[in-house]
């Protein structure tokens, strides 16, 4: 950044407490290029002047006048960031990655980012690989073949830094002598260990270090979850090594392929349990250990996905006709059913169910809500 004076309003406004990213974008847009003043002037402008040009709310001048208070804190912290070799780049910045601004827009395009290595990297073509913590085998294989491909392409390999899949996808891509963004779910303060490991490869212009949150936040999983779409966003194509059907990769996939953006997914094995096939059925683009597209082999399996969510369909249809009739423990529902799941699959999908009610007895029960057998007797006349 061209004028260190400005990084401890950057830091102030990127941090607004209780602010959505697009309303902070928004007011970043209004102060920059609407009004053309720096964030220093804005700063320094009375609350008059702030309500009258930037067309702001009782409640948000007051939340701004309370964090300009840590301005001078701010102003140290800036001065520690700038002392370890850091850099901050603001959304307005020609040094800002474009692929990111694009692929998330002014709703959820990232204020300011965190930076340690070399910047060109976020204007290079890249790729995402995506998976669960605890891959198997077969998607750690996946991710480092689809790794070492990228690098013979001089691809960028995007990394959220998590154990399994995104561990690989950045030893992979530094293994094939490629380059890596590694995205942070933590502030980059506090990355001190990943900075002392990874040194070597960040001296040689090979990794870059990126966070979106405040220098000092430590890890959290809130913090993981909102770090999922920022590695989506670095990435112009994004390969799938293995998903659950809950958690951060199948969200993420979810919400890219609703945004239309072109997944790739490694077409699972006939043994395998995990939800690829659900995603290929949901609109990804089927891929082979190797990465590359296959899409007749992948109709079986979407037919075999679409057989399986008509069966388990119509055994929710079952339990929930049952429990019209009376009240019944997990185990009593099996059996009145005659169905091949679990008494731990059916307490969750009942506990889930929003018009079943749970019984907390031992062993718990379950009925369905009063207002719904009201409404299905209603239906029925």
């Amino acid at each position: 950044m061209k004028q260190h004076t400005e990084i401890p309003y950057w830091i102030t406004i990127a941090h607004l407490p209780r602010w959505k990213t697009e309303r902070i974008n928004r007011l970043i847009i209004s102060i920059v290029h609407d009004n053309k003043i720096s964030l220093e002037t804005f700063f320094n402008l009375d609350t008059k002047k702030w309500k009258d040009n930037f067309e702001l709310s009782e409640k948000e001048i007051y939340q701004l006048t309370e964090a300009k208070k840590d301005l001078p804190n701010n102003s140290f912290l800036a001065e520690d960031i700038l002392s370890q070799g850091f850099e901050i780049i603001p959304i307005n910045s020609p040094e800002y990655s474009k692929i990111l601004k694009h692929n998330l827009k002014t709703r959820y395009s990232p204020p300011v980012l965190y930076v340690k290595g070399n910047k060109q990297i976020m204007h290079e073509n890249s790729i995402a690989i995506v998976g669960s913590r605890k891959a198997d085998d077969i998607s750690l294989t996946f991710t480092n073949n689809v790794a070492q491909e990228a690098t013979k392409q001089y691809k960028v390999v995007v990394s959220g830094f998590a154990k399994g899949v995104d561990k690989q996808a950045l030893d992979s891509s530094l293994k094939y002598k490629g380059q890596s963004i590694i995205v942070l779910p933590q502030g980059i303060l506090t990355f001190k260990s990943g900075i002392k490991k990874y040194y070597k490869q960040i001296a040689e212009g090979d990794v870059l270090v990126v966070s979106t949150f405040h220098p000092k936040a430590t890890w959290s999983v809130g913090l993981a979850m909102a770090r999922n779409p920022i590695i989506y966003g670095f990435a112009k194509e994004i390969y799938v090594a293995q998903s659950e059907n809950k958690g951060g990769t199948w969200s993420g996939v979810s919400d890219g392929l609703k945004k239309g953006r072109k997944i790739f997914i490694r077409l699972p094995e006939n043994n395998e349990k995990n939800a690829n096939a659900q995603l290929i059925s949901k609109g990804a683009i089927p891929v082979n250990l190797k990465g590359e597209i296959i899409i007749e082999e992948a109709k079986k399996v979407i037919e075999k996905q679409k057989q399986f969510n008509r069966k388990t369909e119509d055994i929710e249809e079952k339990i929930l006709v049952t429990l019209s009739y009376g009240i019944f423990s997990s185990k009593e529902i099996i059996k009145k059913t005659n169905i091949d799941w679990t008494t731990r699959k059916v307490t969750g999908f009942l506990k889930s169910h929003k018009d079943i009610e749970t019984i907390n007895k031992k062993p718990l029960h379950f009925k369905k809500r009063t207002n719904s057998i009201i409404q299905r007797s209603m239906f029925a006349e």
